[in-house]
């Protein structure tokens, strides 16, 4: 099939050598798969306030190069993004942005988990979904409220999902490894409580749209199954890291596989992938999060949570999902595109239909490659796939119809 792409949209899609327009420029694609863009849900791109972390240019540099046209950013900045001002600046171009960027503002003033923020507001100015990410919504009342609000206006919820109460100083997943290093643990039902709580609240409000972010339990899968099954509007997505380590994977203190929430045992992971494969899982999404070498290289329980993950995540999906589990690729696809596109209602993205948006990505699936950290577009290195042998690569990245990325050779 081909594709033409005019003035930023898909204008037409033929069998080969059917569509008589001229373009500027021709991409020979024969023997590569051709995408709708890559969406990805959760990126920390730090800006305002962390540039030394990331900046959105160099974050959505990293993006263009794995695959991605779209991201959408998380809120915990310096400060936090949670007024229509600094949502309007993250998408001014003079950040410098190589990919569309979709900001997530937060749902609490601050991100305190106490005052709602003015959902409507940032929504008007362009944000997609409200979150306090890095910090769950922990009081019942609030996240009530803040589901009730948002179904009215048709907006997501996003919950990162945990009871601090039962993760305080904890820095792993609470399990055999963890009492091996003598680190403290944190619960998987830290995780799951917290998502059957939100469930219940979001199955009280016609219209309520609840998605939980980096899913990590079997036991919060299941309250995301009932969910499901009661036509409540409940989504949730899982990371690549989740999907591919395991809390063994800690070795004897890796602060490279230190993130929130952690790796989790051998049997979540496989509950995982079996819901990435029957469609419980809506999206994959990398929770990209960017770190100074500083904030990584000091002993474990002093460590910054999180890894990058942009540049490694349709390798790792095709690598191990399609691979060796045998997941087809239009469901990874499905996974990167569509999925996301639904979860935050971004209309006219996650598909190459006719007059939607001309963001498209292009992979060799067979393509084995080797992933060089030090040649990353981010600038931070914090990832535990540094010298990984992958299958599947990226060639190029196209948004609004201009190449933003192109693998040479």
């Amino acid at each position: 099939m081909e594709v033409l792409v005019r003035d930023g949209r898909v204008a037409e899609i033929a069998p080969p050598n059917r569509i008589r327009s001229a373009a500027e420029e021709v991409f020979e694609a024969r023997g590569l798969i051709v995408a709708p863009g890559l969406i990805d849900l959760h990126v920390h791109l730090r800006e305002p306030g962390q540039s030394y972390k990331e900046t959105i240019a160099s974050g959505t540099a990293a993006a263009a190069a794995g695959g991605f046209t779209s991201v959408c950013s998380m809120p915990n900045t310096t400060p936090v993004v949670d007024s229509t001002e600094w949502v309007l600046w993250m998408q001014q171009k003079e950040r410098g942005a190589m990919v569309n960027v979709f900001p997530v503002a937060a749902a609490t003033l601050g991100s305190q988990g106490e005052l709602l923020t003015d959902f409507r507001g940032l929504q008007q100015a362009g944000a997609v979904a409200v979150s306090d990410d890095g910090r769950p919504i922990l009081h019942e009342g609030v996240m009530r409220d803040a589901l009730c609000l948002a179904a009215g206006i048709n907006l997501p919820v996003i919950q990162h999902a945990e009871d601090t109460r039962m993760t305080e100083n904890g820095s792993m997943h609470e399990g055999a490894t963890s009492f091996r290093l003598g680190l403290r643990g944190m619960k998987a039902q830290a995780e799951a409580s917290l998502v059957e709580r939100d469930v219940h609240l979001a199955q009280q409000f016609s219209g309520a749209r609840l998605h939980i972010a980096h899913l990590s339990t079997a036991e919060a899968l299941k309250s995301v199954r009932r969910a499901k099954r009661s036509k409540a509007q409940v989504s949730c997505e899982v990371t690549p890291h989740h999907f591919t380590l395991t809390d063994a994977d800690v070795g004897d203190y890796n602060t490279s596989c230190k993130m929130n929430p952690p790796l989790r045992s051998a049997a979540d992971r496989e509950a995982l992938l079996v819901a990435l494969a029957d469609g419980t899982v809506d999206a994959i999404a990398t929770d990209h999060a960017p770190h100074a070498q500083q904030e990584k290289v000091v002993e474990f329980e002093k460590a910054a949570f999180g890894i990058t993950g942009l540049e490694t995540a349709l390798a790792l999906a095709i690598t191990r999902l399609y691979r060796e589990q045998g997941i087809s690729l239009m469901r990874i696809v499905e996974l990167f595109t569509a999925g996301p596109a639904r979860v935050v209602g971004l209309r006219g993205r996650g598909t190459l239909a006719r007059s939607s948006w001309g963001d498209v990505t292009i992979f060799d699936a067979k393509k084995r490659w080797t992933f060089d950290a030090a040649k990353s577009q981010s600038k931070s290195r914090n990832t535990p796939f540094d010298g990984w042998q992958l299958t599947g690569k990226v060639v190029a990245t196209i948004v609004g119809g201009k190449i933003v990325h192109r693998t040479d050779g």
